[in-house]
């Protein structure tokens, strides 16, 4: 692998593990990466002597303003071939993702600028998410997981964070999928699984897949447990 490919995989793969701007721990983008804890200290060195993140022993590694750039140039070129891919190719739904991840490293600027005219600058992703600008700004719509809403909640599923093959193949099965309505039924003790209704039918969700669902809510009034 170039170098250069590893080094937008480790920014990118920061930005999906952030989580309100705090610190990813080394090991979680080394588990994420598939490579070892040797592995992903090095390069997060490599990347923090370039400017690119900040690593604070103990807590984490932060991209800095130019890090974040350079991972949402990568995930606008992943989340472009993904409409691309979906629209044009008729590619099943749960392969996108892991096809496009194949294509951004290979795609220069002009190219991506060149698919974005080509598809008329579409706003997300076939998985709901966000396409960054050529600038780097994004709009983040108010959505929440599904282990954040209250049971009587309900909503429209937004989008799925981190789309896997594995995982879209069971949404998929479920009919889990961006645009469809949900609603949270019930909720099984000791942090057990989510029920909730699909389009009328009821399912159960793992909270490690509920994590990745995000949903805009038709309402705010209902909290966890009422």
């Amino acid at each position: 692998m170039a170098d250069s490919e590893s080094r937008e995989m480790y920014l990118k793969t920061i930005y999906e593990l952030e989580d309100a701007g705090e610190p990813v721990a080394v090991s979680q983008v080394a588990a994420r990466l598939g490579v070892s804890a040797v592995s992903a200290n090095e390069m997060v060195k490599r990347l923090a002597d370039d400017d690119l993140v900040v690593h604070t022993p103990y807590k984490g590694v932060e991209l800095t303003g130019q890090g974040r750039l350079r991972a949402l140039s990568v995930v606008r070129r992943q989340r472009l071939w993904g409409r691309f891919l979906s629209d044009q190719l008729g590619i099943q739904w749960e392969n996108i993702y892991d096809f496009a991840c194949r294509l951004e490293h290979a795609t220069d600027d002009a190219v991506t600028e060149a698919l974005a005219t080509f598809l008329d600058y579409p706003a997300t992703c076939p998985h709901g998410n966000p396409i960054p600008g050529p600038d780097g700004s994004i709009a983040e719509a108010a959505a929440l997981s599904l282990n954040e809403m209250g049971i009587g909640q309900e909503g429209v599923i937004a989008r799925v964070d981190r789309p896997e093959t594995t995982l879209c193949l069971y949404l998929a099965e479920h009919g889990v999928l961006p645009g469809v309505a949900v609603s949270v039924k019930d909720e099984a003790p000791y942090n057990g699984p989510l029920i909730v209704s699909i389009d009328g039918k009821e399912i159960a969700i793992g909270r490690e897949i509920a994590a990745r669902v995000f949903v805009t809510p038709a309402s705010s009034s209902h909290e966890r447990g009422q």
